[in-house]
């Protein structure tokens, strides 16, 4: 893929974060997902239209491919973002398969604007029991029985 073609699919996301700020959906964001040169999902912030704070753009544009693919992994596609991914998202990307990233502007740019993830990075670093988040493991030898029993099937879709 080209350049000019990068390009072009990057203005489509940030088209779609430009709309999302007209119709009130959610947050400034958009991004797209590309296989094989063409548009196959398009996602805006949808968090506060929809109540669901994992609407981010790249997390609806990575649903609607996989249901336009009937797969829940995306190998061979590209997804091109107005902004560069939260912790979650990212996480969503990688989980998703995809190919390559690629994103208009940073997480500082976001910052500027009160979308900052910084918090999440820090807390990540954090031994558990220093994280914000009150944190407890409870009844691991209870749940470890649908891990073994997950682990003996031979009837599963391994992802």
């Amino acid at each position: 893929m080209n350049t000019e073609q990068q390009e072009a699919f990057m203005r489509e996301a940030i088209a779609l974060s430009l709309t999302n700020i007209k119709t009130c959906k959610g947050g400034p964001f958009g991004a797209v997902i590309v296989k094989n040169g063409e548009i196959i999902a398009r996602g805006a912030n949808n968090v506060t239209s929809t109540n669901d704070p994992t609407a981010h753009a790249e997390v609806v544009a990575i649903r609607q491919a996989c249901e336009h693919l009937q797969t829940f992994q995306l190998t061979g596609c590209e997804i091109y973002a107005s902004c560069e991914p939260c912790p979650m998202c990212l996480g969503a990307i990688y989980w998703a398969r995809l190919d390559k990233l690629y994103y208009a502007n940073t997480k500082t740019d976001a910052a500027a604007i009160n979308f900052d993830d910084k918090f999440i990075y820090e807390e990540l670093e954090k031994p558990l029991e220093h994280r914000t988040l009150f944190t407890q493991q409870l009844l691991r030898d209870e749940a470890l029985e649908a891990f073994k029993k997950w682990s003996q099937m031979d009837e599963k879709i391994e992802y």
